[in-house]
């Protein structure tokens, strides 16, 4: 990878805790959907670690209140599916903050990995509501809270399954079984992340694949640690103003499409 994106957004991480000479708002704010758990929680408390003011976005008040009060972060009611929680959370945040300079796009479900032939359109409308859908409404509600931002960042939680390079890798053919609603949901948010990369000016909006961690979403089956699955979210929450955008990463680098 030509560009060192690990090491500026370092820097800009450690800009962000007191304004430093990016220029940037004196605490950095953001939300993570989907983050009394997992990915989302160990991100939550990695930029909480930093100094940012952090919004704990989940679908379920009490598991999510209980993980923010232990983070010691804001807690902020969110279904990714629901117009009416979307739009409170928002004016949640709009009260509190009146901006908002980082949003994850982390919330996601996983499906049984049913043979292609065997798969029914509801199944794949449901992982589609979530990973799909989920993301564009949460982004496109909280856009104006991000362009009141000097510096917005959009993470895209995505996954290497999304990829078509590697769906079609061989090497990849027996570790993943042929399936549509995953793999064909986070090929989908990469996409979208291409598009609003394109359409946002000002405003830096990447895919992360966080590589096979151990979450509810396998079963624990992942050989990565949740502290490294959220490696490259952090990294690209945090990239400065001549950072990428439109593109996709990993905890080493670009993945490809």
């Amino acid at each position: 990878m030509g560009w060192d994106w690990r090491s500026q957004a370092s820097a800009v991480l450690a800009q962000d805790r007191t304004g430093g000479e990016a220029g940037l708002m004196a605490t950095t704010t953001a939300l993570v959907t989907g983050a009394n758990k997992g990915l989302g929680r160990e991100t939550v408390r990695r930029l909480a670690a930093q100094g940012w003011d952090v919004f704990l976005a989940a679908r379920d008040t009490e598991r999510g209140s209980a993980a923010a009060a232990e983070l010691d972060v804001r807690f902020v009611q969110l279904d990714v599916t629901s117009d009416e929680s979307v739009t409170a959370a928002v004016e949640t945040v709009k009260r509190a903050v009146g901006r908002l300079d980082v949003l994850v796009n982390n919330a996601g479900v996983g499906v049984p990995a049913t043979p292609p032939g065997d798969t029914r359109v509801a199944e794949l409308r449901d992982v589609f509501e979530v990973n799909v859908f989920g993301p564009v409404r949460v982004t496109n509600a909280f856009l104006p809270l991000l362009r009141a931002a000097q510096h917005p960042r959009i993470v895209m939680v995505s996954s290497g399954m999304g990829s078509f390079t590697l769906a079609n890798d061989p090497r990849w053919s027996g570790l993943v079984l042929p399936q549509l609603g995953y793999p064909a949901s986070k090929a989908a948010l990469n996409m979208i992340t291409s598009q609003y990369a394109r359409a946002l000016d000002g405003v830096k909006v990447n895919a992360v694949e966080p590589g096979y961690t151990a979450t509810d979403l396998n079963g624990h089956a992942g050989f990565q640690t949740v502290a490294e699955g959220a490696d490259a979210i952090v990294e690209l929450a945090g990239v400065g103003p001549d950072g990428p955008t439109g593109g996709f990463f990993d905890r080493k680098g670009t993945v490809p499409w």
